[in-house]
């Protein structure tokens, strides 16, 4: 599998001179199967550059299916929807998954997007693709896209909830569990095992730890979170991810390597560490 960071920012896009290495745009990630099936992991400010990308193959035929799984409704996460390009080419088919108790409700959550109080496009009949949604009901239940297993478990964020999406091919595993706030205790059990043993951790790392002390309630992590679910967990590899708008390049760097030193010191040397940057690939 190959995953690519296009947006790694967290609550609103930031661009500027001072946010230029890793990037300004908001979450998103794609992940490209050795079939060439297409994960996309949340649709924030970053599903925009892969939009233009894809539409250079089947997508603007109109011949594109891809999966799209949203950790939940907050802008951030889903506020490049109604700019990606691919959704409106007829033919093109997205499966959307999500936290929600029907289809009516995540589909109200993506009409909300092109409410015509936001937006031209008014509803989603505007658009030209086809969309299959699949409401994620409970935790631990797996799902089946083209070649890949999906599986997740909600985590909690603030007053809302997140999920976290483990996605498996050919015995490989990739996690993606954005915004997290996890409780003095730590992650829960269901989250561990969802983490269990994988290839690459992308995980919510908005602030330092001291940071963090003085935001409790705003629903995410430290570095130190991600540091302590990824020993937990056991995880290949850990890409820090969802910086806060407001960190320039040189906070970024030092996170890193404070993450960096907190795992060389708790027995995680073993463990390679990213910080997630726009353009980004790692073969999995």
């Amino acid at each position: 599998m190959k995953v690519t960071f296009w947006g790694v920012r967290g609550s609103i896009p930031s661009p500027g001179p001072e946010t230029v290495r890793y990037g300004g745009n908001t979450s998103c990630v794609s992940i490209t199967t050795l079939e060439d099936d297409l994960l996309i992991l949340d649709s924030g400010t970053g599903i925009v550059g892969l939009g233009r990308q894809i539409l250079r193959g089947a997508f603007g035929r109109g011949q594109g299916k891809a999966a799209m799984l949203l950790s939940h409704a907050h802008w951030d996460h889903i506020q490049g929807f109604p700019f990606f390009g691919p959704v409106f080419v007829p033919g093109n088919r997205f499966a959307v998954f999500g936290h929600a108790r029907s289809s009516n409700m995540l589909e109200s959550i993506l009409e909300g997007q092109v409410n015509p109080h936001f937006s031209p496009l008014q509803t989603m009949k505007n658009l030209g693709a086809a969309f299959d949604l699949v409401p994620i009901t409970s935790d631990g239940q797996k799902y089946s896209y083209e070649h890949v297993s999906i599986s997740a478990c909600r985590n909690p964020h603030g007053h809302a909830t997140c999920l976290a999406y483990r996605i498996e091919q050919h015995g490989r595993a990739v996690v993606y569990a954005p915004d997290v706030g996890y409780p003095p205790s730590g992650p829960s059990d269901a989250a561990i095992d969802l983490y269990r043993g994988a290839d690459l951790l992308i995980h919510d790392a908005t602030y330092t730890p001291e940071d963090r002390q003085r935001r409790i309630g705003r629903g995410y992590a430290s570095f130190a979170d991600a540091a302590t679910a990824a020993l937990r967990a056991g995880v290949r590899r850990l890409a820090l991810f969802h910086f806060d708008q407001d960190y320039t390049d040189d906070q970024v760097d030092d996170c890193w390597r404070r993450c960096r030193a907190m795992l060389d010191a708790e027995g995680g040397r073993g463990i390679e560490l990213i910080a997630a940057r726009e353009g980004l690939t790692v073969d999995v």
